[in-house]
């Protein structure tokens, strides 16, 4: 006899019967567990939510006060009848992929993920699974991410170039988790690093919990560039364009993203510097993630869902699209 499964997809949200909670939920619900602090996965409303200890200082500060129970990475929980555990999934710090056990059948819900490690996240980690749910953010194999170290030479020359051309380097970048990952990366050697708000409040939160990021400068009404020579700027997607440019003269602007690969993408954002660099996994990593999870049945959400799903059945893998309002950061901003 067939059983229920472990998880249902639902208007409110990816649901588990046995446990009576929610995972990420794009509508308010009683009890949310939330894979990470992102906009698409965290939203305001929920009555009880549940999190990682290391992302719940960023939810805090994005929703507010909210009535959150945090949990260590491994620790098994017992919700109703399902055992729960969250496990790292590399994306941006506190990120979690989410275990639910329910009589002897494992699925884990992913969130967004990146196998590889960037120095910044807890690395991601395999989870055994009979049912996996996978973002396919970059599921094209197109997408192969390079060699963060030759991104990183690729980024301090570029300020270094601007600089020297009597330019501002401008870098654009999602607010949390990448523009940190920049932070790391960049030489604050060659001059100041200032950042738009957005940025700034997100990092202040990082650097509370004990990451060690480079001294950065926010940019206030009062800012003026001319006390800040040779200054880089790191600012949000929202920002790039705008007036709030204004006040950095004859700029150059950058972008940093995974679908810098994409040519027409570059163009479309008319910027003078793209950089490959991207918080979710690439082609292998997603393949990677799968096939290390042992699992029998995958669920494709957001992302390049049809021809993702496609290769994976291609492989002999039983594998099907479910629609979600997950977008995934990159996706979102592009």
């Amino acid at each position: 006899m067939a059983r229920d499964p472990v998880l249902e997809f639902t208007e409110r949200g990816i649901y588990c019967p046995a446990g009576g909670f929610y995972v990420d939920p794009w509508h308010p619900v009683d009890r949310a567990l939330i894979t990470h602090g992102h906009a698409d996965h965290a939203r305001p409303g929920h009555s009880r939510y549940l999190s990682t200890t290391g992302a719940a200082p960023i939810l805090r500060q994005r929703l507010g006060d909210i009535t959150l129970e945090t949990v260590s990475y491994g620790a098994l929980l017992r919700i109703g009848d399902a055992r729960v555990s969250f496990h790292p999934a590399g994306h941006v710090p506190g990120s979690a992929q989410i275990r639910v056990e329910v009589a002897g059948e494992v699925w884990v819900v992913s969130g967004d993920y990146k196998t590889v490690a960037d120095g910044l996240s807890e690395p991601f980690e395999p989870v055994r699974c009979h049912t996996f749910i996978t973002e396919s953010t970059f599921g094209l194999p197109v997408f192969r991410w390079p060699d963060p170290a030759e991104v990183a030479r690729n980024l301090n020359d570029w300020w270094r170039g601007s600089v020297a051309a009597g330019r501002t380097p401008v870098l654009g970048a999602y607010a949390l988790g990448k523009a940190q990952r920049l932070l790391s990366m960049l030489d604050p050697g060659i001059g100041p690093i200032l950042t738009h708000g957005a940025i700034e409040t997100a990092t202040s939160v990082l650097r509370a919990q004990g990451f060690d990021l480079p001294p950065t400068v926010a940019v206030t009404p009062e800012t003026d560039p001319r006390a800040h020579g040779g200054a880089l700027v790191l600012a949000p997607p929202s920002a790039l364009g705008s007036a709030w440019m204004r006040r950095f003269g004859p700029v150059s602007t950058g972008f940093a993203s995974g679908w810098m690969m994409l040519r027409g993408v570059r163009r479309r954002r008319a910027m003078d510097r793209g950089f490959v660099l991207s918080d979710h996994a690439d082609w292998p990593g997603l393949n990677t993630a799968i096939t290390e999870s042992g699992a029998e049945k995958i669920f494709v959400t957001h992302g390049y869902t049809e021809i993702f799903t496609q290769w994976l059945r291609s492989r002999r893998l039983d594998a099907d699209i479910v629609p979600t309002r997950f977008t995934g950061d990159e996706a979102q901003a592009e």
